[in-house]
């Protein structure tokens, strides 16, 4: 499959300190790449650099076009959407208004409507909360809140930063079956990073191990997920 976002040689930096060290990495059309690391290693900031929040390096290629440089709200409307750590919930709004603020940059608002149809498919609690204050919900729902929020974007790529922090395994596992089936059925290309290597290597189909800012293993999902050194040596199962 060919690639939807290509990164070479990417570094990033706050400040004077640089994070990232030269990072090649793509996600293909239609896939899902997860980035495994330990705290510190550089996968949330991975996240930000593709999507403009922090000064970067080297090339951000989205769907043949180059974006690093370029403003985030730029990125988002090519159809790049981010769910951030800490879920980012507008927690005085309902679930409703959340997803409506998703779709803001949208120009075709008479599929908007579908596609809560579409999201309350995949989240059927959300359905059942959706006047409910988003700040009155479950961990696990505000979690399904911000992912449906990114999808009322319509995005080609999704960017999920540590979506089991904080949540039941019932949970997670749940939401992960979900992550699933949006690839699957709404092909909806995808990169995670997780913190949960077991459960991210499940899904994925290729994947990338940093440490402290740099690529230091990568290959498919399935043979890091089968090699017995790597695990033990860097993923902790």
């Amino acid at each position: 499959m060919p690639a939807l976002l290509e990164v070479r040689s990417l570094e990033a930096r706050y400040g004077p300190s640089k994070v990232l060290h030269g990072l090649d990495f793509g996600v293909e059309e239609g896939g899902i790449t997860t980035i495994l690391g330990a705290n510190g290693a550089g996968k949330t900031t991975t996240l930000r650099a593709v999507c403009g929040m922090v000064k970067t390096q080297g090339e951000i290629v989205f769907a043949g076009s180059r974006i690093d440089g370029r403003a985030t709200e730029s990125i988002v409307r090519l159809g790049v959407a981010h769910v951030p750590d800490g879920r980012g919930t507008f927690v005085d709004l309902s679930v409703e208004e959340n997803l409506r603020l998703g779709a803001y940059t949208r120009r075709d608002k008479g599929e908007v409507a579908a596609d809560f149809e579409r999201v309350y498919e995949h989240f059927p609690r959300l359905r059942e909360r959706r006047r409910q204050q988003a700040g009155t919900l479950s961990g696990g729902e505000q979690q399904m809140l911000a992912v449906s929020r990114a999808l009322m974007l319509r995005p080609r790529l999704l960017l999920l930063d540590e979506p089991s922090f904080g949540l039941a395994p019932r949970i997670v596992q749940e939401l992960f079956e979900i992550f699933g089936e949006i690839n699957r059925r709404d092909r909806v290309s995808m990169l995670l990073v997780e913190q949960n290597a077991a459960l991210a290597l499940s899904l994925a189909d290729r994947a990338y191990l940093l440490e402290t800012g740099r690529v230091v293993i990568s290959g498919s999902a399935e043979t890091i997920r089968n090699d017995e050194a790597v695990r033990r040596s860097y993923l902790g199962y």
